[in-house]
């Protein structure tokens, strides 16, 4: 019921996402009184609007594409197989309830409380909270933690209308599948949403700024997505800029200019997604006396999470880049774990990143140029997944591992990585690379037989001059 209340809290978590959930739980663990203010789910647009919805719906498309494209020659058939985007839709969302349920359980299992409504400070140790139902709580509190995430960036003349123009959270609802679909931006989720719409029977086309898809990731990388996404029919644009939109009665018509000139470009909708930014604004931070970046919209804090106000902490996507889950997840834990007097700091020599693509990739620590551009002699070693035994067993021969390690000691600066279940591996090489590690301790560390994360063993054997499984090209053993 609409009304005004108060209450007092020790901890007050503005945002249920991961970094918000996250504080919350490990706010509770530590016998803080913990208090969660989610506007929308608890989850956030990780779980509700985007990793978790996404991969569910890739995964449909990939099982999909599977039995049209390889069934037959392994063994594998179906008489016309169909995609149907309402059951798909409808098992996407079964995930996604099931997986917010967890959310709650934790918080309640943790001591957490949660409070639907949108929060704003108005003071430096208060904040008022609107209710979904209007009405208003005062909430008095010894430690915030924002953690309000981010929104979709837009560009002028390009703006979304959840129609026919549509971002990522759009994207994920649609009703029904268009024939055609233009995608302004090559990021993460240009590619991976796009590949799946391609997958499912729509006419793709992707348009980017840069010179490659995927800005900012290892090029052998873009060019492993940008040939699979040329097999399965999608067009491919970059280094091209759209100049202008214009909205026919049935088609939407992209105006670009790139390399080859300006051309138009026609689809029955239009998926915008060009990046996102801070979700910082109309929190009440000059209330709180909480500093931000004017440019940037980011809110600085240091090692602990701590803003410029000590008691107050930013985790997340609202904080700093990268804007990825995971990182969400620990900055959550140590702003709480900061809160509640703890000797904590969020420290990290490598952070791990996947795209969820066909090939699938990951990658993790330096390239090559980064190394080099820092001042390293640096070699990389590259192992063809076409040389693993466990990838010819799963019809996925697509893909490779790459090693870059100081050339003198041998100590692993990055790992990158293209192929199936390279993901789920990524994440031995970021410790390898946190612990210091050299390709010799990677290559003595015995992998099971067989299983894809064989290729990171092979891929240090072979830096080392010593390979298995490849033909031995080097007889330098450096690190050794």
């Amino acid at each position: 019921m609409a009304g005004t209340y108060a209450r007092k809290t020790e901890v007050l978590i503005l945002g249920g996402g991961p970094g918000g959930y996250m504080a919350g739980i490990r706010a509770g663990q530590l016998g803080k009184k913990a208090l969660v203010v989610e506007k929308r789910d608890l989850g956030g647009e990780c779980l509700n609007r985007g990793c978790i919805p996404s991969k569910a719906l890739i995964h449909a498309s990939l099982l999909y594409d599977a039995l049209r494209s390889e069934g037959a020659e392994i063994g594998v058939t179906a008489r016309d197989p169909t995609f149907d985007l309402a059951s798909s839709m409808k098992w996407k969302a079964s995930v996604v309830a099931k997986e917010r349920q967890g959310v709650v359980t934790l918080l309640k299992a943790a001591g957490a409380s949660v409070l639907p409504g949108e929060g704003r400070f108005t003071g430096p140790h208060s904040a008022d909270v609107t209710a979904p139902d209007g009405g208003h709580e005062r909430v008095d509190f010894d430690h915030a933690i924002v953690a309000t995430g981010a929104v979709h960036a837009t560009i002028p003349g390009f703006e979304t209308d959840g129609q026919r123009i549509l971002n990522a959270w759009d994207l994920l609802d649609l009703p029904a599948l268009p024939k055609s679909m233009l995608v302004l931006g090559g990021g993460v989720s240009g590619c991976e949403l796009g590949e799946f719409l391609a997958r499912v029977g729509v006419q793709v086309t992707i348009v980017e700024l840069m010179p490659q898809l995927l800005p900012g990731i290892e090029a052998d990388l873009s060019r492993e997505v940008s040939a699979q996404l040329a097999r399965i029919g999608v067009t491919v644009f970059v280094g091209t800029r759209a100049t202008g939109l214009r909205k026919g009665t049935d088609t939407l018509t992209m105006s670009v200019e790139g390399p080859e000139g300006k051309r138009e470009l026609t689809a029955e909708r239009l998926f915008v997604t060009v990046g996102k930014k801070p979700a910082s604004r109309d929190l009440g931070l000059e209330e709180a006396g909480v500093a931000l970046d004017a440019k940037t919209g980011f809110i600085p804090v240091d090692a602990q999470m701590r803003t410029n106000v000590p008691h107050i902490y930013a985790v997340g996507d609202v904080a700093r880049p990268p804007m990825l889950a995971h990182k969400s997840y620990r900055e959550g834990i140590v702003a709480a774990e900061a809160a509640a007097g703890l000797p904590t700091r969020f420290d990290f020599q490598a952070m791990p990143g996947v795209v969820f693509t066909t090939p699938e990739l990951a990658t993790v620590g330096w390239t090559r140029a980064e190394a080099e551009a820092k001042g390293l002699t640096v070699r990389e070693a590259k192992f063809p997944y076409a040389a693993l035994g466990r990838a010819h067993a799963n019809h996925a021969t697509v893909g490779w591992v790459k090693i870059v390690a100081d050339a003198a000691s041998g100590r692993i600066v990055g790992v990158h990585a293209a192929g199936e279940d390279v993901g789920d591996y990524i994440a031995e090489a970021a410790h390898a690379i946190e612990m210091g590690s050299t390709v010799r301790d990677l290559a003595l560390t015995i992998h099971p037989h067989p299983t894809f994360s064989e290729a990171l063993q092979e891929a240090a054997l072979l830096w080392l001059g010593e390979p298995m499984h490849v033909a031995r090209r080097r007889t330098d053993a450096p690190g050794a």
